[in-house]
């Protein structure tokens, strides 16, 4: 599957001094027992001619702490190959196609030279900041400047960072060189504001940007999906089962070609497309939109939408409860300004899917986020040393004693020595399992989840 960028700011809390759709037309009705919002008429300015261009948005790349300015970081986003490297001649994250125009070898397993120049690792070509090739290795100096030639330049897409968020826009057309001046990525002033707290964390999912989508704006699925894992609101008086749900007050009050604009009971909503979505506990202006427990339900709940047709969704699924608003106003924007898809640009067909990881390959934590954090990466080759030198003290403890047996004459340190080893190997042993569950495969079973 195709990766799209999404940004999602779950809540923004003030602190004190410190820090594949529901068709809403009249072709297809909503079901009666669908309890959501209608669209409110005078709220909605497009034509039904509008079609929301996939290609003309900006998308988020990887946030700024995450980022190493040594090493040049590849990632997929909208069926693209990028490579994002820092440019300390300019001092701004840059976004390159990943390909060597030389022989297309990916440019992200490269390096940055000491001349500031995005080095192929195949071949050596050197590029700058503007994506011209400065230096040919092979090129006889009396010769040609070959290097000057167009065909020897990367295509560069336009980049800016806000709100610590590195974003591109994707295409290297030239006349989009200045499109930031024109078009902005979304804005979220809570990010920028110290007196709020926020954090960010990056994975890779092993499904659809539709799914994954409206699982963001599910919150009914948290106490049941992430019970004993996490829980956003306060549980109920009276719980009608173990979990705690219960009804939910949603709506979508304000939907167009540029997302929608959504309340809960705590607060509000606000989905500006392609893929940003806040939520807040105070009101956001309506008039305008400028661990993953259930990662396996996902992945199943994607191919059952496929087998029906995206077009088909709300046949396949039943939704007659407000709580489940957000999710239809996602479909039904997709439905009445994407075309029911994501615009893969003719790279995946979305018709298609690969075949279903296993389970542990499905779930694992390592390649989907710990080799993308530097904080997790930074902890778990931490964590791997130490265990490696328990073992080592462990080893050379036993040995120790071995070899000098004949020489002790204390049975205390004897003992000592040996009961040092064989703490130091339990630890190990410990500290092994506990890497693994933390940093790769997480199993997780609702039916035997403690009250």
């Amino acid at each position: 599957m195709e990766a799209l960028g999404v940004s999602c700011v779950s809540s923004f809390y003030k602190l004190t001094p410190i820090h594949k759709k529901t068709n809403f037309n009249k072709s297809t009705p909503i079901p009666r027992s669908q309890n959501v919002d209608p669209p409110e008429a005078e709220l909605e300015t497009e034509t039904p001619e509008d079609k929301f261009d996939w290609y003309s948005q900006w998308y988020p790349v990887m946030p700024v702490c995450e980022l190493d300015k040594r090493v040049p970081l590849a990632k997929k986003i909208l069926g693209l190959d990028v490579v994002v490297w820092w440019d300390k001649n300019e001092s701004a994250w840059k976004v390159f196609d990943d390909t060597c125009p030389h022989r297309l070898a990916p440019l992200s397993q490269g390096r940055i030279d000491q001349w500031g120049r995005l080095q192929c690792a195949y071949h050596g070509w050197c590029f700058n900041g503007s994506g011209d090739c400065k230096f040919i290795p092979q090129a006889p100096s009396d010769g040609p400047l070959v290097h000057t030639f167009k065909k020897a330049c990367v295509g560069v897409y336009p980049s800016t960072v806000q709100n610590e968020m590195v974003w591109f826009w994707p295409s290297t057309d030239p006349k989009y060189n200045d499109i930031v001046k024109k078009k902005k990525p979304p804005f979220i002033p809570e990010l920028d504001d110290p007196s709020s707290t926020n954090f960010f964390m990056n994975r890779d999912f092993p499904y659809g940007y539709e799914v994954l989508v409206e699982n963001l704006m599910d919150p009914a699925h948290v106490p049941y999906a992430h019970y004993g894992i996490m829980q956003f609101d306060q549980p109920p008086k009276e719980k009608v089962d173990r979990e705690g749900g219960k009804p939910l007050q949603v709506s979508v009050k304000k939907l167009d070609i540029n997302g929608f604009v959504g309340r809960q009971e705590w607060g509000c909503v606000k989905f500006t497309a392609p893929c940003t979505f806040c939520m807040y506990t105070d009101p956001v202006d309506v008039q305008g939109n400028g661990p993953a427990s259930s990662t396996r339900t996902d992945n199943v709940k994607e191919r059952k939408i496929m087998e029906v047709g995206a077009a088909n969704w709300h046949k396949a699924c039943f939704v007659p409860t407000r709580s489940d608003a957000l999710v239809v106003g996602f479909r039904r924007w997709l439905n009445k300004y994407a075309g029911c898809q994501v615009n893969w640009g003719g790279k995946f067909s979305g018709t298609d899917l690969p075949p279903t990881p296993l389970k542990v390959q499905l779930m694992d934590r390592y390649r989907s986020h710990v080799v993308n954090c530097r904080s997790c990466s930074s902890a778990y080759k931490a964590l791997t040393a130490l265990e490696v030198i328990l073992q080592i003290v462990s080893i050379v403890s036993i040995g120790f004693v071995t070899a000098t047996k004949q020489s002790f004459k204390s049975t205390t340190v004897r003992t000592t020595v040996v009961a040092v080893a064989v703490v130091c190997f339990a630890a190990s042993r410990w500290l092994a399992h506990f890497i693994y569950k933390s940093f790769h495969y997480h199993d997780y079973n609702h039916a035997l989840q403690k009250d």
